[in-house]
């Protein structure tokens, strides 16, 4: 008979870390409903304009000074090499818009700059991307969903979906209340970090399953716990080593990744929690037992050991 054996106690704190998780939702929802999401230019729309230096220019700085010069929403990356500068306005497209930045870039003589296009992203492109954007999500939802079922059982895929859009909407919600770019990057983020707590999920729901049949004595309660003890390493290790790599990108790689960076960021943190706590209470919640997880026997099957 195997002894439980428990180190921490995660489920003693589960309503507190229910209601936790209520009060983000509500306020990530409520944030969404009022304020919306700060679309960028891959969903809005805007313009385009490609610039060459002779000599490699500081990207914080040329972007402070088109916003000094009345360029609201400025977006300065690299484009192809440390020479060539992609500005992205979200102002509507004019022929003179060209100019204008360049004209705005030569008022500090440091840099010596010459226009190599001016163009228009049209808003059409933008709702397509969008609409397409949602619809992966929620394919990639419902596809976890079929599965979990199949992989483990129904209960799972509950708690496995539940756990995901949990760690979605309050990603989103972030980026709503702080007001912060929505964009490719932060979608394909979104779309990451999906992926990286469904496998986190499945690790802790492959130990419970295990746990509940091998295990002779304790409550569903108890082994959960069992089974999130046995677990603990593996996630900290998985979720400090990646949260190490972010933070790199968060500090050093520049203004295109920034928001890629702390979308995944949070992402990582809140689906380490909710495979924790949000798919083991739904679990609770739904009266997960031993006879749901059990083999079913075969028909025909022969009884042991008969005289």
């Amino acid at each position: 008979m195997s002894r439980i054996n428990r180190s921490i106690d995660f489920m003693a704190k589960r309503k507190i870390a229910g209601i936790f998780s209520i009060i983000l939702l509500v306020i990530s929802i409520g944030s969404l409903a009022v304020n919306q999401l700060k679309l960028g230019l891959d969903f809005t729309g805007g313009t385009l304009v490609e610039v060459v230096f002779e000599q490699a220019p500081e990207l914080e700085a040329l972007r402070t000074q088109l916003e000094d010069a009345g360029f609201e929403d400025v977006t300065v990356q690299n484009f192809g090499s440390d020479r060539d500068v992609l500005v992205r306005l979200a102002q509507g497209f004019s022929p003179t818009v060209g100019n204008e930045v360049l004209a705005a870039i030569k008022q500090n003589d440091t840099y010596s700059v010459e226009l190599k296009r001016a163009e228009f992203v049209g808003a059409q492109v933008g709702e397509e991307l969008r609409d397409q954007g949602g619809m992966g999500m929620l394919l990639a939802l419902a596809l976890v969903m079929v599965y979990v079922a199949l992989r483990f059982q129904f209960k799972f895929s509950v708690a496995a979906v539940a756990a995901l859009a949990h760690d979605v909407i309050i990603m989103l919600g972030l980026f709503s209340i702080l007001q912060l770019d929505f964009d490719l990057t932060v979608l394909a983020a979104v779309l990451a970090v999906i992926g990286y707590s469904l496998n986190d999920t499945i690790v802790v729901a492959d130990r419970i399953r295990e746990n509940f049949r091998r295990l002779r004595t304790g409550d569903s309660v108890e082994i959960i716990n069992v089974s999130l003890n046995q677990t603990l390493g593996r996630t900290l290790i998985t979720s400090l080593t990646t949260i190490l790599v972010l933070l790199a990108l968060f500090f050093f790689g520049g203004e295109l990744i920034h928001n890629f960076a702390v979308a995944l960021l949070v992402g990582v943190l809140v689906g380490t929690y909710s495979s924790i706590y949000v798919a083991a209470n739904i679990l609770l919640v739904m009266g997960i037992d031993r006879e749901d997880l059990m083999q079913p026997e075969k028909e025909g099957e022969v009884l042991d050991d008969r005289p």
